[in-house]
């Protein structure tokens, strides 16, 4: 039996985002899922270094432009970075200047969505 999704499930995407630093080269991967099924893939290097959270923000954002120029309504991001997911979600408090200002990115972009 197959159930129907409940209407916020209709149209939802979703971004999967992971980070990763080595000391000679950052960069980050992101899938972006459409409702349908097909993904779009991504590699991303960075011509700088960043932490792996900062790769990770790099990538939400990333991902959040693409989906936000694909016209995407509704979106659900996922990452394995646990400062991430809290500072989005409000669970931390931001403490330090330069993740103040990937949030803020962050927030500005998620106002294009219907539901995030």
């Amino acid at each position: 039996m197959v159930e129907d999704p409940s209407e916020n499930e209709r149209g939802l995407w979703k971004l999967s985002i992971d980070g990763s630093f080595r000391v000679s080269e950052s960069g980050a991967g992101l899938v972006l899922t459409s409702p349908d099924g097909w993904t779009l893939e991504y590699a991303l290097r960075f011509g700088f270094k960043a932490t792996n959270n900062e790769a990770e923000w790099d990538a939400l954002i990333t991902g959040l432009t693409i989906a936000k120029h694909l016209e995407v309504q509704k979106i659900e991001a996922s990452t394995d970075s646990q400062l991430v997911v809290s500072l989005v979600s409000g669970e931390y408090e931001v403490r330090e200047d330069s993740l103040a200002k990937y949030l803020a990115h962050v927030h500005s972009l998620k106002s294009d969505f219907q539901l995030f």
